[in-house]
C-alpha cells in the first residue's frame, strides 16, 4: 500500500478540476504529473474530469496533447499508458477571460455538459494556476454565473490559489476581503507547496508524538532555531517578477513563516485542520513587532555578485536580464525574530533564504543549551559540537541528532556525533511532485495544510517591519555576496553579535 493510501485512505469523491491557466507551466510541470501519480495510486476519483481554461481557443486533442508532452517531460515515476490514456480521456478545454463576463457563462454551460457525462454530482476544484492579479476578478465571475455557491446538502465548490497572496501587508488584507466576499473561508485553499513535503508534515508527529522531545521543546531547554531555504539558482528569466518581489516576500511570510509556525506552534486540542491552523497563526501573531531601528538591527538584505555556482559563471543580479541596474531588491535576506510568549521567551529564531548560494538546502535546526561541563574541566573539550536537531527537508529528507560521545580510546577525548534518520531507508516513497497531497487533501475537504487568512496576515504582519525600514533606508545598508558562496558576511556578524554562527550551507 502506497504512503498516501496510509494517510488518506482510499480515492476522493467524484468531482470536476477546472484549472485557470491551463496552459502554462505550472499546470505542466505540477499539476499533471501530480494529477496522474494520484491516478497511478487509486486516489483519483472513478467520476472525474478535467477542464483546462484557457485564454484563447484550442482544440481539444491540441491541449490534451499539450498535457501529456508535459507528463512525458516532468513525470516523477515511469508512466503506465493504461493510466494516462483514462487521465487524459477526461480532459476538454473552454475559453474564458475575466475581461469578458459572458465567456464565464460559456465556461458555466460547458461544466453542466461535461458534468453530466462524467457523473461528477456538481463537485467543483477550480485550481487558479494565474498571476495572483486574477485571484479576484476570477473568483468574483465565479460567483456572478452561479458556478461557485454552495447549499447545505449539495455539491461542494473550492478555489486552490497560488503564492504570492499579497505583496505586503494591506495588499494581503485586501485580497482577503475581496476572496471572502464571494466565498466562505472553507472553500478557499490558499496552497503553499512546502507543507505537501513528508518531513514538513512531519514536523507535528515528531513534536506530539514522541515524549522523548516535547517536554523540552521550550524556552528552559532550546538555545535558538535555525531556519534555512538555500537555493543555487540565480533569477535566471524571472528579472522582471523578481525584481519587484526579492527573497524577503517572495519567501518568508509564506515558506519560512509556516515552517516558523510548526516549530513554534502550542498543542492544538486535535489533529484536525480548524485546531491547527488557529495554533499555527497564534504563533505568528506572537512575534514582536519590531520599531524600525530594531527591523534593520535584526536584519541583513543583499545581493548576488559575480562568481561561480556548480562549476558555471554568474554574472551580477544587477546585471541580470530585466533587472533594474540600481536595483536594491535583495536575493538573500536573513532576520532575526523574537517570539512573544511563554514557551518561547528569550529564543532567537533565525531565518536566512537566498539565491546563487553554494548548496541547494532547506533545513531547520533546533539547537539545545548545553549542558553544565564543570566536570569535565580537566579533560579536552575541543572536539565537542552542540546538541542539535536537524530537520532536512530537501533535497534529502530526514531528521539527524547531533550529540557528544568519547572518543575510542585511552584518553578521554570527546567528539561530535549524529544519528541519522533518512525517509529513504525506511520507507518506500515514489517520487512525487509535493502536490499530490495538497491536491488530494483539498478534493476531500482537509484543509490542515492550507494556510487560513489570519494565518497568511500574521505572516505578513511579522515582516512589514523589515519592508518598511528597508524602504526607508534604501540602498544604505545593501550588502552584496559571491555567487557560490555561504552569502554575505553581515549576516554572520548578525549572529556574531549574539555569541552564535549559522550552520554551513555548503
Amino acid at each position: 500500500m502506497n504512503a498516501y493510501q496510509i494517510n488518506k485512505g482510499g480515492a476522493a469523491g467524484p468531482c470536476c478540476f477546472v484549472v485557470f491557466g491551463a496552459n502554462g507551466d505550472l499546470t505542466k510541470r505540477l499539476l499533471v504529473p501530480a494529477l496522474y501519480n494520484l491516478a497511478a495510486t487509486g486516489l483519483l476519483p472513478e467520476n472525474f474530469c478535467i477542464v483546462g481554461v484557457v485564454r484563447r481557443p484550442m482544440e481539444g486533442d491540441t491541449f490534451r496533447q499539450m498535457l501529456v508532452d508535459g507528463l512525458k517531460q516532468f513525470a516523477t515515476r515511469p508512466v503506465d499508458q493504461a493510466v494516462a490514456d483514462k487521465l487524459f480521456g477526461c480532459v476538454t478545454s473552454v475559453v474564458a477571460q475575466v475581461d469578458d463576463p459572458d465567456s464565464f457563462k460559456d465556461l458555466a454551460k460547458h461544466l453542466e455538459k461535461v458534468e453530466a457525462g462524467r457523473n461528477t454530482g456538481g463537485n467543483r476544484l477550480f485550481y487558479l494556476a494565474t498571476p495572483p492579479n486574477g485571484f479576484a476578478p476570477i473568483t468574483r465571475l465565479l460567483r456572478e454565473v452561479g458556478l461557485s455557491q454552495e447549499e447545505e446538502g449539495g455539491p461542494w465548490r473550492r478555489v486552490i490559489v497560488e503564492k504570492p497572496f499579497g505583496t505586503d501587508l494591506a495588499s494581503a488584507q485586501a485580497l482577503n476581503r475581496q476572496l471572502l466576499s464571494v466565498l466562505t473561508e472553507d472553500q478557499i485553499y490558499r496552497m503553499d507547496h512546502y507543507l505537501g513535503k513528508e518531513t514538513v508534515q512531519n514536523i507535528m508527529i515528531l513534536r506530539f508524538a514522541n515524549g522523548l522531545f516535547e517536554p523540552i521543546w521550550n524556552r528552559d531547554h532550546i538555545d535558538h532555531v535555525q531556519i534555512s531555504v538555500a537555493e543555487t539558482v540565480t533569477v535566471e528569466r524571472r528579472g522582471a517578477f523578481y525584481d519587484q518581489t526579492g527573497a524577503l516576500r517572495d519567501m518568508v511570510p509564506n515558506h519560512l513563516c509556516q515552517l516558523l509556525s510548526l516549530i513554534a506552534m502550542e498543542p492544538p486540542a486535535r489533529y484536525a485542520a480548524h485546531s491547527v491552523r488557529s495554533e499555527k497563526a497564534e504563533a505568528l501573531a506572537a512575534i514582536t513587532q519590531y520599531t524600525p531601528e530594531q527591523a534593520i538591527l535584526n536584519s541583513v538584505r543583499s545581493q548576488y555578485g559575480p562568481g561561480i555556482v556548480k562549476d558555471q559563471a554568474v554574472t551580477a543580479y544587477r546585471a541580470s536580464q530585466d533587472v533594474n541596474p540600481k536595483s536594491v531588491t535583495p536575493t538573500y535576506t536573513a532576520i532575526k525574530f523574537a517570539i512573544d510568549n511563554w514557551r518561547w521567551a528569550g529564543v532567537p529564531f533565525y531565518l536566512r533564504t537566498g539565491k546563487a548560494l553554494a548548496k541547494r538546502k532547506t533545513e531547520i535546526a533546533i539547537q539545545f543549551k548545553d549542558a553544565p561541563i564543570a566536570m569535565f574541566r580537566d579533560t579536552s573539550l575541543s572536539g565537542m559540537g552542540p546538541n542539535t536537531l536537524v530537520l532536512d527537508i530537501q533535497p534529502d529528507e530526514g531528521i539527524t541528532l547531533h550529540f557528544n560521545a568519547k572518543v575510542p580510546g585511552p584518553k578521554m577525548d570527546l567528539a561530535g556525533v549524529g544519528m541519522e534518520f533518512k525517509y529513504k531507508d525506511y520507507f518506500e516513497a515514489a517520487a512525487s511532485t509535493g502536490y499530490e497531497t495538497l491536491i488530494y487533501d483539498c478534493m476531500i475537504g482537509d484543509a490542515m495544510l492550507f494556510q487560513r487568512a489570519d494565518g497568511v496576515e500574521a505572516g505578513w504582519s511579522a515582516v512589514q517591519p523589515f519592508l518598511d525600514a528597508w524602504g526607508i533606508a534604501g540602498e544604505r545598508g545593501l550588502s552584496t555576496y559571491a555567487a557560490g558562496s555561504e552569502g554575505p558576511a553581515a549576516s554572520d556578524i548578525m549572529l556574531a553579535r549574539d555569541g552564535r554562527s549559522w550552520r554551513p550551507i555548503g
